[in-house]
């Protein structure tokens, strides 16, 4: 009996320390195969451009930002600097915040980022023009951007 409850409780603080392990699996749709190409190519534009490519990043009906589909960029002290859709939010440090749900998604990005150079995380977060929380799915990717670490983003909606 005490060997069960030893082995539940490593499992419960593992969850605990690696949100990443805890969460759904990841992806696998064609939507989310079309975001996996966008944050690539938007990474290697970042890489080799810097900042410079934000401006392109903003402009709607775009590759970039194309209905609900945009790119955010964050450096790895959750500053965010680049949200197309949101922009007010540019400027703001996202440390603390949490989802609906009370997820540390922000942090969840940066761990993604700094642990596995990319991948998923599962959030919930409005779509544009809405207040209402939906579930969303970001692909994040760790770049360089003008020499700071960051990290691209970007993600669907799943209907």
């Amino acid at each position: 009996m005490l060997k069960q409850v030893l082995v539940c409780t490593a499992f419960v603080m593992m969850a605990m320390v690696n949100p990443l392990i805890a969460q759904q699996s990841a992806p696998t749709s064609e939507k989310a195969k079309q975001i996996e190409v966008l944050v690539d190519k938007a990474a290697a534009l970042i890489e080799s451009t810097g900042k410079a490519a934000f401006s392109e990043f903003r402009k709607k009906d775009t590759q970039w930002f194309n209905g609900d589909t945009y790119l955010f960029v964050y450096d790895l002290k959750s500053n965010v600097l680049l949200n197309a859709a949101f922009p007010a939010r540019e400027g703001t440090n996202t440390t603390g915040q949490k989802d609906a749900n009370g997820k540390l998604f922000h942090h969840d990005f940066i761990q993604m980022a700094e642990s596995k150079g990319s991948g998923w995380v599962d959030y919930m977060f409005p779509k544009p023009g809405q207040t209402q929380p939906s579930q969303k799915w970001a692909y994040v990717k760790a770049v360089t951007v003008d020499g700071v670490p960051s990290l691209v983003a970007s993600g669907f909606y799943p209907e």
